[in-house]
């Protein structure tokens, strides 16, 4: 009832979650071009999803799982559908999420296993898997409505269907750990919790791996929308942010009618929304502006699409950040993997697969 009642209030003054104030990128989160200078691995097109198959790089373009190595990549499968998620036991098994369509299993001890429904619905949006052992595995649903393909449309519509599930693959059963999330897009472990990055709340949580226990947020408040969630070497974690907020985004999101009329009768590419790549249509939002003085874009023009990588430690706070800005094209940063002491990035917006220096990957030098 008192929250309720606080609601009501804040939606009359604009405040808390009614407010449409970004947080600005600041202290560990300070911008720099440093995606925009990293090696270039190789070009791949819908490059999306980063996996560590025991020593090589593994990685999603669509409906085919590629293998990079020395600059070039190969076709190891190809699936009916875009590959949504990726998780690797170690071991040899791989849980591969598909648009639309649950997740298989290929290797290990349940090779050619699938999930095609949890809690009863159907699994249409599968957008991050993690192996706890070997029959154990935790799967992220974006959303219950949509597919991941159609995140934008998701997002458009308030969606709060997300969902987080405990699947034993002995058994076959499953335990929800939590619902009405705002599309949770990546999970780590951590201790005896899963952490997990929810997007449209721009936020990290850690909830209980039983499902007992409180949803905790553990960084609240990101300027991005938090993408997949990586380990690091050492200790501490790698986030990868996909596309940045900007007041014009937040406050669309609270205009109904604007909202229902634009995505009714707009393509998604032309909306008020983030988007993994941008400036290349001169009918993109904006574009008619002032976004450019003397015919140049500024690195702090407002922006749909933006690259970062953020580094974060052992208790999931920021302490170094990587940056491709508004001037950049190294937009769109989905996943990022360790590989060979060095770090892989995919930037999907470009389709680009980009490799930072060992030095770099310690955070000491930006």
């Amino acid at each position: 009832m008192i929250a309720a009642f606080r609601n009501r209030i804040d939606a009359f003054l604009g405040r808390g979650a009614h407010s449409t104030s970004v947080p600005v990128m600041d202290g560990p989160l300070q911008p720099n071009h440093a995606l925009d200078h990293a090696e270039l691995f190789l070009n791949a097109e819908g490059v999306d999803n980063l996996v560590d198959l025991g020593g090589a790089l593994g990685f999603s373009s669509g409906a085919r799982l590629m293998r990079a190595a020395g600059g070039t990549a190969e076709e190891i499968a190809s699936f009916e559908a875009d590959i949504a998620c990726l998780a690797s036991d170690g071991a040899g098994a791989l849980a591969v999420g598909l648009d639309g369509a649950g997740i298989v299993l290929q290797g290990g001890a349940h090779d050619g296993r699938r999930i095609e429904a949890l809690g009863g619905a159907k699994l249409i949006c599968p957008t991050a898997a993690l192996f706890l052992d070997p029959d154990t595995l935790i799967v992220a649903v974006g959303s219950e409505q949509h597919a991941r393909t159609e995140w934008k449309r998701d997002l458009m519509a308030l969606g709060q269907s997300g969902s987080v599930w405990r699947v034993d693959l002995g058994s076959g059963s499953e335990d929800c750990l939590a619902r009405g999330m705002g599309f949770p897009y990546g999970l780590a472990a951590d201790g005896d919790g899963i952490v997990v990055s929810e997007a449209w709340r721009h936020r990290l949580v850690r909830l209980g791996k039983s499902g007992a226990g409180a949803v905790t947020p553990v960084l609240a408040n990101l300027p991005g929308y938090p993408a997949r969630l990586a380990p690091a070497h050492g200790s501490g974690y790698w986030m990868a942010v996909f596309a940045p907020r900007n007041q014009l985004v937040e406050f669309v999101l609270r205009e109904t009618r604007f909202r229902q009329d634009m995505t009714a009768q707009v393509a998604p590419e032309f909306w008020i929304a983030p988007a993994l790549s941008s400036g290349d249509s001169y009918r993109e939002p904006l574009q008619g502006g002032a976004v450019k003085q003397m015919g140049i874009l500024k690195p702090w023009a407002p922006v749909w699409s933006y690259g970062l990588v953020v580094r974060l430690d052992a208790d999931f706070q920021p302490v170094a950040s990587w940056h491709s800005r508004a001037d950049g094209k190294r937009h769109g940063v989905t996943s990022v993997c360790e590989h060979g002491g060095r770090l892989a990035v995919a930037a999907k917006g470009p389709g680009e697969l980009l490799l930072m220096d060992e030095v770099t990957i310690t955070g000491e030098v930006v």
